[in-house]
């Protein structure tokens, strides 16, 4: 079945936006391969590409996922989290240290990284949260996805008003990170949070504000109150 990472390459390869093309370099700091092909356009191959292969054994489409992965090209990245994504029925315990694996070895942009981890790592989170404790143990990481990977996996539950203990011990397992790219990460996954507990962020940011990063708080604050916001710039100094 590689006959089908040869098809996603050609049908990336003839579908490039010269305009994606030019200005996709400008979204990172770091050095990214790409095609230059738009986001859209690549969910819709993701999407009819899956269709072909979706009868067979999930370790068998696990296998072409890291295929894909291991190009390093991101538009492959993004099939590749879109077909992970597709089996989330299917994700069983195991599967932890598999996704653990990718994210730690394959994923070189903050895309790359939100995409999987918002939509794959949060639902297996969801369903399998006896997993929140290795989660925050990619806080320890010296490999900052995997730092971002720990509070950008938590978005979408935070949203829902989950895991906020966890939430609050990955922030403050963070709070010193001096890679903005994390920082940015765990502010917001705090903002995410304050949607359904906007009391328990704010007193939260306040009681650190000494401490975080004006980067972070500024992303943990954007959904509050202008008076709230204010109250805490002012407190940050």
């Amino acid at each position: 079945m590689t006959d089908i990472i040869s098809e996603v390459r050609t049908q990336l390869r003839s579908s490039v936006d010269i305009k994606t093309k030019k200005n996709s370099q400008r979204f990172f700091k770091e050095k990214i391969d790409f095609y230059g092909v738009r986001v859209p356009v690549v969910k819709e191959i993701s999407k009819k590409s899956f269709a072909k292969i979706k009868e067979l054994d999930k370790t068998e489409i696990f296998g072409l996922i890291e295929i894909l992965w291991k190009s390093g090209i991101i538009e492959e990245s993004f099939v590749a989290c879109e077909w992970t994504y597709a089996l989330r029925k299917n994700f069983l315990p195991g599967d932890f240290k598999i996704f653990k694996n990718w994210i730690e070895n394959y994923v070189n942009n903050w895309a790359s990284c939100d995409t999987f981890c918002n939509h794959s790592m949060g639902t297996f989170i969801q369903m399998y949260p006896d997993f929140l404790d290795e989660l925050k143990k990619f806080t320890e990481s010296k490999n900052r996805w995997m730092r971002r990977a720990s509070s950008v996996s938590l978005i979408v539950p935070a949203r829902k008003g989950l895991f906020l203990n966890t939430i609050f011990e990955i922030a403050d397992r963070l709070l010193a990170d001096n890679d903005d790219l994390v920082q940015k990460g765990y502010g917001w996954m705090l903002k995410a949070a304050s949607q359904a507990h906007q009391s328990e962020v704010f007193n939260y940011v306040m009681q650190n504000r000494l401490a975080i990063p004006r980067t972070s708080l500024r992303y943990a604050i954007e959904k509050m109150p202008p008076e709230l916001k204010q109250k805490a710039m002012n407190k940050a100094g």
